[in-house]
């Protein structure tokens, strides 16, 4: 039986060509700023620095920097509360900038948008080991921090109230590591969002095979004899597997089949993609962005969301699998939870859906129509 908040939707009829533009994992940088919009509006830069920021681990950063970009403008109700900020949060080793392309700010920035920069306030940070935010490659290496991802929502949290003088979010939401930063939102700060859209997530410990490829990038870098803790001269040989794995994790198979129906085309394809990967991947930081999910477990909390919560996962996403039964088994547990599973087609392509637009965007509609302010 599917519950009754959990279903499977039709996908709506695309034509657009940027239905089929390829598209890279949400935690990849990559080629994603080769497909940016033409016409999306330039967005306004920003740094924040938060002093002696203390990590879950105990460490303490004398200067935490917070990179990030906002569009529009900040507007404020009579009782001077935030009434227009959305929050959009980005996946693993990605940054704010992947959400500059025509899939996505295309599709939703633009004028008459669902997220019109011209009504909207929308903050893009860069998280903590990410970006142009503090990281270990700028300069501590391997003595940077440990960081989990309640350091990154606080670290986000902070940004928004103390930086940005946002005292209310009209919607967060997020892709993969952005998806599942939004449950610890939801739970953290329970009263202080109107809505909450995670997509490509679930809202459970890190295990099974999602541990296990994670597991495969750690161990690739730690194990590296060329890694030398850290302080290496050039990349170890491997961050080489850490972007194949990426890659083989980012897509479902008939996308894979399509772009390389042949041995020869495989290993092209292949090894265009990672040549791409190891001039913008750092060892570093991908190990760290990679272990940084070790404290993630938001499912003893989930009853603490407030907020009207619309979590979108896809058919097709090898990461977040729906016949695992997680989502479904979960979202009983959010008050104000219904969670949609989209089922694969030709527009759908795996993990990687989470930043196609066109494929969800009427999910979003639905769930900024359904917990509009009175």
């Amino acid at each position: 039986m599917i519950a009754s908040r959990f279903r499977s939707v039709r996908i709506p009829d695309m034509n657009s060509a940027r239905s089929k533009a390829p598209v890279a994992l949400s935690f990849l940088l990559l080629a994603a700023c080769s497909l940016l919009a033409a016409d999306y509006p330039a967005a306004i830069p920003g740094d924040f620095v938060i002093r002696d920021f203390r990590f879950g681990s105990g460490e303490v950063l004398p200067e935490l920097r917070l990179h990030y970009l906002t569009f529009g403008s900040l507007r404020r109700d009579d009782n001077g509360r935030a009434c227009n900020a959305v929050l959009i949060l980005h996946g693993t080793t990605g940054n704010s900038s992947n959400f500059l392309r025509a899939d996505f700010a295309g599709e939703l920035f633009g004028k008459g948008q669902l997220l019109d920069k011209r009504q909207y306030y929308l903050i893009l940070p860069d998280n903590i080991g990410h970006g142009q935010s503090s990281k270990p490659s700028d300069h501590l290496r391997g003595r940077f921090p440990h960081y989990g991802y309640d350091d990154m929502v606080e670290a986000q949290y902070r940004l928004v109230t103390e930086g940005l003088k946002v005292n209310h979010l009209r919607l967060v939401m997020g892709t993969s590591m952005g998806g599942m930063h939004t449950w610890l939102w939801g739970e953290a700060h329970p009263e202080f969002m109107d809505a909450l859209m995670p997509l490509a997530s679930l809202p459970t410990q890190i295990s099974g095979r999602n541990r296990v490829w994670r597991r495969m990038i750690i161990d690739a870098i730690r194990t590296d004899p060329e890694w030398h803790n850290g302080d290496y001269q050039t990349q170890p040989h491997g961050l080489r597997l850490a972007a194949e794995v990426l890659y083989f994790m980012g897509n479902n198979p008939v996308q894979r089949q399509k772009e390389a129906p042949t041995l020869a085309q495989a290993d092209q394809v292949l090894d265009t993609y990672v040549g791409n990967a190891l001039r913008t991947l750092d060892a570093n930081n991908v190990l760290y962005a990679l272990e940084a999910s070790h404290d993630y477990d938001p499912a003893p909390r989930l009853g603490r969301i407030e907020a009207p919560l619309l979590a979108v996962n896809f058919a097709d996403d090898l990461i977040n699998p729906p016949e695992l039964g997680i989502l479904e088994r979960e979202i009983t547990n959010v008050k104000r939870g219904r969670a949609i599973v989209v089922p694969m087609s030709e527009h759908t392509q795996g993990h990687g859906t989470h930043t196609l637009a066109a494929v969800w965007k009427e999910h979003l509609a639905q769930i900024l129509s359904e917990s509009k302010p009175e």
